[in-house]
Formats: C-alpha cells, structure tokens, sequence
C-alpha cells in the first residue's frame, strides 16, 4: 500500500477528467475504489472535494490517498521495425498535439477477433504507456483516408468534444454504381444494428422512429463526375456518425459503393474495377488553434486505377466548392 501523494497536472493533462487522468496515473486501481474515494473525499483539487467528472487544469495539485500497489506487470509488446517504419510511412500531418495518418483499405484500426495487427497497435512505434498517440475516431477496416490520433490526453478531450458537437468537416469520397439523382441532397432516417446477418455478423438496417435501438442518420452528397450511367464520383458527409452510415445510406437509394459486398444495390457496378471497397476518408477539418487545420489524404492506389479507368480527374475539382454544397 503507497502513501498519501500530491502530484501536480501537466499542461498537456488539461481538459481531461478526473477520473480519466486518474486512471490513466493508476490503470490498476479498480473503478469502484476511486469511485469510493471520490464520495469520501479522499481524492482532492487544490484541497478541495471534486467528482469523477470535474476537469482538472495545468498546474493543480491532486491529493491521492494510500492505493494498493500494482502487480507486476508484463512489459507492452514491441512492433518490428518494418511495422514501425510501415506506420509512420502513413503519416501526413503532426504537430505537439495530433498525429493524422493515410490508413489503407484493409487495415482495422482497432483489435478484434483474429485481428492482431492494426493501427492501435502500431502507435507503439510513436511512444508507449501515456506517450502513446490515443484514437480519437474509427474508420472501418475496409475504408482509407484521414485517421487522426491524440498525443495528449489534452488534445484527446478538445478532439472528442469536437466530434461530438459537430465541429468537424468530414468529407468522404466514393465510387457508386450508377448516378444518384437528385444529384445534390440528403440521406436520412433511422438505422439500427442487426447481430443476425450472415456468419452472425454485425449489420447495419432501416428501422422506424422510436424502434428499440434505432438511431437517427443523416449524410449529405453531391455527384463530382460522372462515367455514363454506369458510375458516378460522388463526395459525401457524414452530419451524424452511424455505424457503416454511408455504405447503408448508398445502399438505400439505390447507388451501392463499388465494392461493398456486404450493403448491396440492384445496380451492378463497372466491369473490371478493383473489388475492394472504393471509399476514401478524403478531407476532414478541425476547429484546432486560430484557424482551421484542413487535412486530406491522397487515393489509395486501387481507387486511383479506377478513376483513370472511369475518367475521373482529380485536377478539375474544386474542394472548396464541393463543401459548400455538402454544408
């Protein structure tokens, strides 16, 4: 058992919540211990009581009282240099507070069932412990694009604060099978998950208003170029953050994206395309310092075959145009 200590918040600890940057000081103390401190006021802010809640600020003193000691702990698995190098060869922005990556189609963000290499692992290559960069969004597995990363426990609460409130541009780009009409508008209604699908597989389904489990989903599109009435560019935004919410929205209206076998329309994309999943987290804008920070990540190499062999031009869009009608 340690003794009472004092320690002191670092500017990059600010923002965050007490019990957040408890645990991450003492991982091993269980929950309902610091809950108990808490209500007895053994945990305290410049001497006074605070809740679980309560933001701590750079420079204030946190009374901690006698905790167990942790057990030894096995020391965190490295990466190989290759895995290492393959990381930060997908970086394209950095800075004090974030790391922005070009993560690739077929690479998961996070752990699972039989997934034993993906990005949350791979940031041990950028600091280990409280030095590691943390997620702050997802992306599916099969989607490419911008992923961004928190170098601070800081930066993870303005980032998350961001999202929540719909601070954030994303904007998403796609090939569908088709072209959507109108060719400028919105997708909405109410989605839930269904654990039945094929192999008991998490799907995503319509579902009516105030349906147990049903969520409100809203995106935006517009059509960039267009290949005949065979294929369509089309640039999409995400007002709400559903599981699979643009893959299910295309889907609906009859424009799958090319490549998704799991949400399918009665449209058959182009012959000859890759059959990977062609969509791209393209841009995404954060309401960090000043001025915004616009980040956008290049197409990944099986989407790039496929514009040219469509002839889509990359040189001929005008992003900024592009966000104007998607707000």
């Amino acid at each position: 058992m340690s003794g009472v200590q004092t320690l002191i918040v670092e500017p990059g600890e600010a923002g965050a919540r007490l019990d957040k940057w408890f645990k991450r000081k003492f991982p091993h103390v269980p929950n309902g211990r610091l809950q108990k401190a808490l209500r007895k006021g053994e945990i305290r802010i410049d001497g006074g009581r605070a809740k679980a809640d309560t933001k701590v600020e750079a420079g204030q003193s946190i009374r901690i009282p006698p905790l167990p000691e942790p057990e030894e702990k096995k020391p965190e698995p490295g990466i190989s240099r290759e895995d290492a190098e393959f990381i930060r060869s997908l970086v394209i922005y950095q800075d004090n507070d974030i790391i922005a990556f070009n993560k690739p189609a077929g690479l998961a963000v996070q752990g699972g069932s039989g997934t034993v290499r993906h990005v949350d692992g791979l940031l041990a290559a950028f600091g280990k412990g409280e030095q590691k960069p943390k997620l702050v969004h997802r992306l599916d597995r099969d989607t490419s694009g911008v992923l961004v990363t928190a170098k601070t426990p800081a930066a993870a609460a303005k980032l998350a604060k961001a999202f929540a409130a719909r601070e954030s541009e994303k904007t998403y780009w796609a090939i569908v099978a088709g072209v959507p009409k109108p060719k400028t508008g919105e997708i909405k209604g109410f989605l839930k998950k269904d654990t039945g699908g094929a192999h008991g597989r998490e799907q995503m389904m319509p579902a009516e208003h105030g349906e147990p489990g049903a969520q409100h989903a809203l995106t935006r599109y517009t059509v960039v170029a267009e290949a005949g009435q065979k294929a369509s560019w089309i640039a999409m935004r995400p007002i709400t953050g559903r599981t699979h919410q643009l893959r299910v929205h295309a889907s609906l209206i009859g424009h799958s994206i090319v490549g998704d076998g799991k949400y399918t329309s009665h449209r058959e994309a182009p012959e000859n395309l890759s059959g990977k999943l062609h969509l791209h987290a393209r841009r995404q804008v954060l309401p960090l310092g000043k001025k915004p920070l616009v980040l956008e990540a290049p197409l990944p190499p099986h989407m790039e075959k496929s514009f040219r062999a469509l002839g889509f031009e990359l040189g001929h869009v005008d992003e900024g145009e592009i966000a104007e009608l998607l707000s």
